[in-house]
C-alpha cells in the first residue's frame, strides 16, 4: 500500500444523530468516491475555512473547537439540521484508495431542531432503531457505532 505523503491527512467528521429512540442514516448518491450508494451517518470533511476566518482562541494564534464547528457545518449541510452538544465517541484511521491517510472523528449528539433536507452528496434518509439499521446497505463499522451509542443512551 502506497501512502502519497507521510505527513498530510484528511480528517473527517461524523454525527451519529439521535431522536426518540431512532437515528438518522442516509444514502450517499452514486457520485460519491468513497461508499457511493451505502448507508452511512452525516459527516464530512474538515476545510481550513471552518477555523481560518474565525477570531482565534488564543493569543498565539490557536482555535479551539474546531472540530466541533465542522461537525455542526456538515450536518447543517447535508441534512439541514441542528444538534445539541456533541459527544466523542470514538476515531478511526483508514488509507484511501487514493493512499491519502483518513482520520475519522465519529461523535453522537441528540437532534435539536430542523426538518431534514438532503443535499447533493445524499439521496434517501431514514430514522432507524439499532435493529432497523441491519437492513440497510451501511458502511462498515457505523452499525457498531449505532450500536455503542444505543448501549450509551440505554445505560443513562
Amino acid at each position: 500500500m502506497e501512502i502519497k505523503d507521510r505527513e498530510l491527512h484528511r480528517i473527517a467528521v461524523t454525527a451519529i444523530i439521535y431522536k426518540d429512540g431512532k437515528y438518522l442514516i442516509t444514502k450517499r448518491a452514486p457520485h460519491k468516491k468513497f461508499f457511493p450508494n451505502k448507508w452511512t451517518v452525516p459527516g464530512g470533511g474538515m476545510e481550513v475555512d471552518d477555523y481560518i476566518n474565525t477570531p482565534v482562541s488564543t493569543k498565539s494564534g490557536q482555535w479551539y473547537n474546531a472540530i466541533e464547528k465542522t461537525l455542526r457545518r456538515e450536518v447543517k449541510e447535508e441534512v439541514n439540521l441542528e444538534i445539541e452538544k456533541p459527544i466523542y465517541l470514538l476515531d478511526l484511521v483508514f488509507i484511501s484508495p487514493q493512499g491519502v491517510p483518513c482520520i475519522v472523528i465519529s461523535y453522537y449528539a441528540e437532534y435539536k431542531s430542523g426538518e431534514v433536507k438532503l443535499d447533493k452528496d445524499a439521496t434517501e434518509y431514514k430514522w432507524v432503531t439499532l435493529e432497523e439499521a441491519k437492513e440497510y446497505d451501511i458502511i462498515e463499522g457505523i452499525w457498531d457505532e449505532i450500536e455503542m451509542v444505543d448501549k450509551i443512551l440505554k445505560n443513562k
